[in-house]
């Protein structure tokens, strides 16, 4: 299954018509959302009550990945458990691994969405120094995409960034959502996490401009935004 955050997952798992009302002993279940790793451990804990396995197994691809059937999973749980489900999540993913114990695949998302929102800051800072020096964006990434700059952001998403269009990915609402599981879990653990803080009040400025469905890629509206200040 694949729900919205904590509280959608809660509301689709517990009570009298959740899904763990109407599954049997001895089955599997399987989350592809992304929530935090408590809650991970919660559900995980109420299905084992009923000799039910789970498996947290969010993803990372966007829609494109889904229809595409080329999404990265990442999962926590029992070993035994997830070598039965991973040759399922092969229909839709191309890569999958168990990185541990349950809300072990959650962690693993928080750390994918701290990496692409300071990926996708510096693209969206160097497509703008871009067009303020007056080079050719197609050309400029033609070239750095061949070098340690290049990444999956820049690949996909920098011919619309430059052109403006903010419609063709993961919405600002909900990397605020994942990035606010992020900053949280690090409050837990101990981890500075100094770059996604700063970015997640970033994404709240696109959210301010009327952006809250805009793709993760209009950290470049936001600059072009205070650059006509």
């Amino acid at each position: 299954m694949c729900v919205g955050n904590d509280d959608d997952l809660r509301s689709v798992v517990y009570g009298n018509n959740g899904v763990l009302a109407g599954m049997l002993p001895h089955t599997i279940l399987v989350d592809h959302t992304t929530t935090s790793a408590e809650v991970a451990r919660e559900v995980a804990a109420k299905a084992a009550l009923q000799n039910i396995d789970f498996i947290d197994a969010p993803v990372s691809g966007g829609q494109a990945g889904a229809e595409n059937g080329v999404l990265t999973v990442m999962a926590g749980g029992n070993e035994a458990v997830f070598a039965k489900v991973q040759p399922v999540m092969a229909a839709f993913s191309r890569f999958s691994q168990l990185l541990g114990g349950v809300g072990s695949g959650q962690l693993c998302k928080m750390v994918n969405q701290i990496c692409i929102a300071g990926v996708v800051q510096g693209l969206a800072e160097g497509l703008h120094f871009a067009k303020q020096a007056g080079l050719d964006g197609e050309k400029v990434i033609e070239t750095i995409s061949k070098g340690a700059a290049g990444s999956w952001q820049m690949e996909n998403r920098y011919k619309t960034m430059w052109a403006g269009e903010y419609e063709f990915g993961f919405a600002v609402d909900w990397m605020r959502k994942d990035l606010g599981i992020a900053l949280d879990e690090a409050k837990n653990n101990g981890a500075t996490l100094p770059i996604t803080a700063t970015v997640d009040q970033y994404y709240a400025d696109v959210q301010a401009l009327g952006g809250g469905r805009y793709d993760t890629s209009s950290l470049l509206a936001r600059i072009e935004a205070l650059h006509k200040k």
